[in-house]
């Protein structure tokens, strides 16, 4: 299955992005996927993706859209965020020393112990792709 959702980027449509993601890997997958557990950590990587997209990215580019596509393979899920911002240097990333009591600069390393590979792609086709894949394990 592949489908995309075009979001503005307005934090007020975090809700639709989340339920959209979730209710197409549901119609998909049904009750072969523990959700109680797999819908937390789902909701939290695609909630600091966009929202990074919409708070950095689109910043000062409020009327861009974000394009958020998802395929879905078996139970491979491939996840991508594009935006059309100036982007980041990924290899000028730091993670945060929680001794330093830092309040950002966390969601890179949220996103890569929550799922498989995680990828960023700096101006492909004139945007920026934040590519997050995982495999859904089947209910026990």
């Amino acid at each position: 299955m592949k489908t995309e959702l075009h979001v503005p980027s307005d934090l007020k449509f975090l809700t639709i992005v989340e339920e959209w993601l979730l209710g197409c890997l549901k119609v998909e997958l049904g009750q072969s996927v523990d959700w109680s557990k797999q819908s937390n950590r789902l909701r939290l990587v695609l909630v600091e993706a966009y929202s990074n997209a919409v708070r950095h990215a689109h910043r000062d580019h409020p009327n861009a859209p974000i394009l958020i596509r998802l395929h879905l393979e078996q139970r491979e899920i491939a996840l991508e965020i594009w935006d059309r911002g100036d982007g980041f240097e990924i290899s000028e990333y730091l993670p945060p020393s929680p001794a330093d009591k830092q309040e950002g600069g966390y969601g890179w390393l949220i996103m890569n112990r929550l799922m498989d590979k995680v990828e960023y792609q700096l101006q492909v086709n004139g945007g920026n792709c934040l590519k997050l894949e995982t495999t859904l394990p089947e209910t026990a």
